[in-house]
């Protein structure tokens, strides 16, 4: 057999395995295109320098609590014109740099958290697809088994052993791709959620610098109209 005869009996005997499972077949195949969907978009948008600017993150680290305030000048008009995640909890802090310490850390933990959820946005999906994938792949099993025993004995024909085990084997190849599915989203989804933790961490981390250099200035300098400024 050439080549090309062989590779057409390949994708026809796939064609065949996924057409002998059935509606259930059919609605696996649909679960499979929404995990890979969700897996690709959020491994895209949760890339560390689109939610961790590198050009604010390097700021903050450069930000000297004993020196002049330029630097936090600076890191405010990073945050008017970046678009990262990183970006919209800074300004946050920035833009409440007026208020007691502590509101200010309460007003940007309540900004962070709602960043996670949006990082998180589409993970749920992906947990949904691998709790139903395996079920529908079992119950496509359960009820092409259902049909196999149903039509036991109907005619001489299915007491042919032969046929009853074809039978039983297409049943059973739902439960295959169910579970073929749900272990692969299953791994995406600890990855993606390890992510989205790794990143919050680092923000916290960073914003926490932040907020304890801008106060510690505050405290040397004030009198200077430095936290109006930056407000302004």
């Amino acid at each position: 057999m050439i080549p090309s005869e062989l590779s057409l009996a390949s994708i026809s005997g796939v064609f065949r395995f996924f057409w002998d499972g059935g509606y259930f077949m059919a609605l696996l195949l649909v679960c499979s295109i929404v995990a890979v969907t969700v897996i690709l978009m959020r491994s895209l948008a949760l890339r560390r320098h689109l939610v961790i600017s590198p050009a604010m993150e390097s700021e903050i680290d450069r930000l000297n609590p004993n020196g002049p305030h330029d630097g936090i000048n600076r890191i405010d008009k990073l945050c008017k014109h970046d678009q990262s995640t990183m970006a919209r909890v800074a300004g946050t802090a920035l833009s409440h740099l007026g208020l007691p310490k502590d509101e200010n850390q309460n007003a940007v933990q309540t900004v962070a958290r709602h960043e996670v959820v949006k990082l998180e946005s589409g993970l749920h999906i992906l947990e949904i697809v691998i709790g139903i994938a395996p079920l529908l792949g079992l119950l496509g099993a359960v009820s092409g088994l259902v049909q196999v025993f149903g039509a036991f004995g109907d005619s001489t024909s299915q007491h042919n052993p032969n046929i009853i085990a074809k039978g039983i084997s297409e049943a059973l190849s739902t439960t295959v791709v169910g579970i073929a599915i749900a272990i692969p989203s299953l791994i995406a989804y600890s990855l993606l959620a390890k992510r989205v933790e790794t990143l919050a961490a680092d923000m916290e981390l960073m914003i926490s610098g932040l907020i304890s250099k801008c106060y510690h200035m505050k405290q040397r300098n004030p009198g200077k109209g430095l936290f109006a400024e930056v407000e302004s």
